[in-house]
């Protein structure tokens, strides 16, 4: 009976979810219908829906209860991680957001294919999906730790993912792109009110910020800020940065905005939604440290919670839920995106009217779903190889740059060999990470394998690309450089 309040407020949260994704189905139809209409909302979201998609894609067991297990060790210093996030989600709002809008893409792949071949984009959308598929398992993970750790007289581990994956798979199915950007307006709501209600009533029986510092264990780093180490928290930042501009369930928010303004407007709100949550939730782990200074690390956060009144370690618990759930759903849209746009339709021989289109989209969220979920079974240490998995995005924002600033540097073959190179760079620091310990981070070492390819195939290949320009009007550099 002591999990009843804080239940009862999730079922609530829930029907909340659900009744706001019944609602989306409508503005999908208005937004034109089948596949664009579902996993691009028509190419119709307002600011704030672009800027809380971006939001409760950045914010989800990560950036909650990893930042704060981290922070119980290191101290605020691991609420860089978000800072990281929203340092992406700037640079990208104010460099590159409003130029995908302009190219009416629905893709990355795609933008590859016009410029560099079939070759790359084949390689394109197979990296795409290791990486998204990757983070949707890790998604399921948290879902079933938050809910077991904070719930477990109702929910076993494993049920705490099937119930997190009915969530997040049945928002999707049902009401697709509009409906994961609209419940992701609830579900920023939720997160927020959860970790600031968590911080200030744990923070304040310690005395407030004073008498944190002031309990913590000798030695711990408290409110250092370079604690974590200032070549990691640069690793971070590289890997946000360039995550952000090449990462299919990122950028596709753009291509969803109803025009180029609203789509730079929405990722820098985006980003200042995104950057305090790492910071408050390092309280927490902090507050957990001298709250509970015998636990396991990843135990910080659901023991806080459980020490507090019911309503409010429910209100907590909806918050911790929500930002998995809202990361689930945009990663699971843009995995099927993938799927129908680079592979079914590219490839198939078949045409489809809107309602055919419609139905191989919600069948490839569903198989995409089990499959994801299958991982999430079997797949052990799934936390550890986020990052890494991330630092495979190095040789897509490389390109993509490139093609956006110096295209007359692009080659057909650049695609193919830096997107080929870079994912035998990460298989090989995979394989011996012990010889790599001069560099903190495997992005270091897949940033200079991108770049060197790069530039020898610059070198190498003389057949130039065709580049879109502001208007959408095709330019082909013949045999290299155009002087």
């Amino acid at each position: 009976m002591t999990h009843l309040v804080p239940l009862l407020v999730v079922v609530s949260y829930l029907v909340a979810l659900f009744a706001v994704t019944w609602w989306a189905r409508r503005l999908n139809a208005k937004g034109g219908g089948g596949a664009v209409g579902y996993l691009l909302a028509g190419r119709g979201l307002p600011t704030v829906v672009v800027a809380a998609m971006l939001a409760g894609l950045a914010v989800g067991g990560a950036s909650t209860i990893g930042v704060a297990e981290r922070a119980y060790s290191v101290g605020i210093s691991a609420g860089w991680y978000n800072a990281a996030w929203a340092a992406g989600a700037l640079v990208m709002g104010l460099f590159a957001a409003q130029r995908y809008r302009r190219w009416e893409l629905t893709t990355l792949p795609e933008l590859f294919e016009r410029h560099y071949g079939v070759g790359g984009r084949l390689l394109g959308v197979l990296g795409q999906l290791v990486i998204q598929m990757v983070i949707t398992s890790l998604q399921y993970v948290a879902g079933g730790a938050i809910l077991s750790s904070l719930l477990p007289e109702v929910f076993s581990f494993h049920g705490g993912m099937a119930a997190t994956a009915v969530v997040f798979v049945g928002i999707t199915l049902i009401g697709g792109f509009w409906a994961a950007g609209l419940t992701n307006v609830v579900n920023v709501i939720v997160i927020y009110f959860g970790i600031i209600l968590g911080a200030v009533l744990t923070v304040g029986q310690l005395g407030g910020i004073s008498g944190l510092q002031a309990r913590l264990p000798v030695g711990h780093p408290g409110f250092d800020l370079d604690a974590v180490g200032s070549g990691l928290i640069l690793a971070w930042f590289i890997v946000m940065i360039t995550m952000s501009h090449s990462t299919q369930s990122v950028i596709q928010i753009g291509f969803a905005a109803k025009d180029e303004k609203t789509a730079g407007r929405g990722y820098l709100l985006g980003a200042a939604i995104i950057a305090p949550v790492g910071f408050i939730s390092a309280l927490l782990g902090m507050a957990a440290t001298v709250l509970f200074p015998e636990i396991v690390p990843a135990e910080a956060l659901p023991k806080v919670v459980l020490g507090l009144p019911p309503l409010a370690a429910g209100i907590i618990l909806a918050g911790l839920w929500a930002a998995d759930v809202s990361t689930a759903s945009a990663l699971l849209l843009g995995s099927a995106t993938l799927v129908t746009n680079d592979l079914i339709h590219r490839f198939g021989p078949w045409q489809m009217n809107a309602a055919q289109d419609l139905l191989l989209c919600r069948v490839t969220v569903a198989v995409l779903s089990v499959i994801t979920f299958g991982l999430a079974l079997t797949v052990t240490g799934i936390l550890k190889m986020l990052l890494v998995a991330l630092t495979l995005t190095t040789s897509y924002t490389l390109i993509v740059l490139m093609t956006m600033l110096a295209p007359k540097l692009c080659r057909r073959g650049s695609a193919v060999w830096t997107l080929g190179m870079t994912k035998l760079a990460l298989v090989v620091w995979l394989a011996a990470p012990n010889q790599w310990k001069i560099l903190p981070h495997p992005v270091y070492f897949l940033w200079l394998v991108s770049l060197v390819t790069f530039f020898m195939v610059a070198v190498v290949d003389r057949r130039g690309i065709g580049v879109l320009g502001g208007t959408g009007k095709e330019t082909t550099f013949q045999n290299g450089p155009v002087s």
